[in-house]
């Protein structure tokens, strides 16, 4: 199998457009098509449906794509092994992360990334809904959830420590929180699918968090809905420090219960498809982040 074809099938799946891909590759468009013909007859399949105003991803498309990356990050390994070809960062990135986090931490530092990487593209999909690297020919993900998929490795960007907050007019309006037990009182907020969490203090005392169990009037599926919803005075809500760092500090927010954060370790992960080998654009996006985001969290030094 051509690699050449293959990294030509990959530009093309990135770009839906095979003129596009070939031109990068100093190719003609009869070309392009001939060569894409070619690969599709050799494995059988259909891998992208053409009509005379668009181009997608086929089913098999779409399952051969991961593949076909990690055949071309192979062979890219392999050649600088040998000081041949180049390990410079190029190409695109495809990435996914929480929408709000990408918001405040990330969106700010891409013109400081393509400055020292211009030879990377990133494509970004931003937003609290989790995708599937697999199916979606993802580089790489942030996640705020366990790794529990055995196909994927992760690199820890950060802690995600998580507290109790509320507006100060709530509070005002429904009383403080002397303990725990004082949540059964309140109206809480709830992001979709979330489970009874465990809270903790600093000496051992423990404490359930469960907006299924008590009143629960509000639930949503977007962080910053959800804060929003909080700042307003709607309710009780369980968030992440780096969300609500500004709030806290400006007073929008105040920490209900500041004895107690959710006792299990939650940290940001970036993750990445499983592989013997990861692409000059991944290690270098993940290096950024790493170096501008995780070595100093931001939301860690409003704490202290």
């Amino acid at each position: 199998m051509n690699t050449q074809t293959l990294r030509l099938f990959v530009l093309a799946a990135d770009k839906l457009n095979i003129s596009a891909a070939g031109r990068e590759l100093g190719l003609v468009p009869a070309v392009s098509s001939a060569r894409l013909a070619k690969l599709e007859h050799q494995l059988g399949v259909e891998l992208l449906h053409r009509s005379t105003r668009k181009v997608s991803l086929s089913l098999e498309g779409a399952e051969f794509l991961p593949y076909a990356r990690e055949i071309l990050a192979q062979e890219d390994a392999a050649l600088a092994a040998l000081g041949q070809g180049s390990a410079e960062a190029t190409g695109t990135l495809r990435f996914t992360a929480p929408s709000t986090f990408a918001q405040l931490y990330i969106a700010p530092i891409l013109a400081k990334f393509q400055d020292q990487h211009p030879g990377v593209t990133l494509d970004l999909r931003l937003s609290d809904t989790q995708f599937d690297l697999i199916e979606g020919s993802y580089d790489l993900a942030l996640r705020n959830a366990p790794l529990i998929d055995t196909s994927l490795k992760g690199r820890k960007l950060a802690n995600d420590k998580r507290i109790l907050c509320a507006a100060p007019d709530y509070l005002e309006t429904y009383g403080e929180l002397k303990t725990p037990d004082d949540l059964a009182k309140h109206k809480l907020i709830a992001f979709r699918q979330i489970r009874a969490r465990t809270l903790k203090t600093a000496h051992g005392a423990t404490a359930t968090f469960d907006p299924d169990a008590t009143n629960c009037p509000l639930i949503m599926d977007d962080g910053l809905s959800q804060k929003l919803a909080t700042i307003a005075g709607a309710g009780i809500s369980m968030n992440s420090l780096w969300s609500i760092q500004e709030e806290l500090a400006s007073g929008a927010l105040r920490h209900v219960l500041p004895e107690y954060e959710a006792a299990e370790e939650n940290v940001l992960w970036l993750i990445y498809p499983k592989s013997n080998v990861l692409s000059p654009k991944v290690r270098v996006f993940m290096d950024f982040l790493v170096a501008e985001i995780g070595a100093n969290p931001p939301w860690e030094k409003s704490e202290n």
